[in-house]
């Protein structure tokens, strides 16, 4: 069964892969890794999950943001590499949570993709990771992450 085939069945949309906000690349292949720019929970150019967890966002729905971030990087895969079936093994995956002070449970927000990408694609999908709570990102999102994936062939 193919990664977009196991989507839809999980009840989720590729969406359109989203533009560099700035002087960057969506992502940089070399060799077999490919380095994807960090994604933020946004849809359509618009921001999703805003707000910190532990204030405006709680862990559960921080944990759906980060899905939405998995999403996105998922978008830039593909475009970089023509189909998602061209991954071989996710990575890496760093994980920003935009979080109150002394917020502790990064790493449960941020299950929010890492499971998807096991959900996706197995012992693939697992990967090295950070998780860290950070006092802001982008545009007040409540989360951000950078992935690092190796590619067939």
């Amino acid at each position: 069964m193919s990664i977009e085939s196991k989507l839809s069945d999980l009840g989720l949309k590729l969406p359109a892969a989203p533009i560099a906000a700035g002087n960057y690349l969506p992502s940089v292949r070399t060799g077999n890794l490919l380095y994807l720019a960090g994604t933020i929970c946004a849809l359509d150019g618009q921001v999703t999950h805003v707000g910190q967890v532990g204030g405006e966002q709680t862990v559960d729905s921080g944990y759906e943001a980060a899905k939405v971030c998995a999403l996105n990087t998922l978008a830039n895969i593909k475009a970089a590499a023509g189909s998602l079936e061209a991954v071989a093994r996710f990575v890496y995956v760093g994980g920003y949570v935009n979080a109150v002070s002394g917020f502790a449970d990064s790493p449960a927000v941020i299950n929010g993709a890492s499971d998807l990408f096991v959900k996706l694609f197995g012992e693939a999908g697992k990967h090295a990771r950070a998780a860290v709570a950070v006092a802001g990102l982008p545009r007040n999102c409540t989360v951000e992450i950078q992935v690092v994936v190796e590619l067939k062939g």
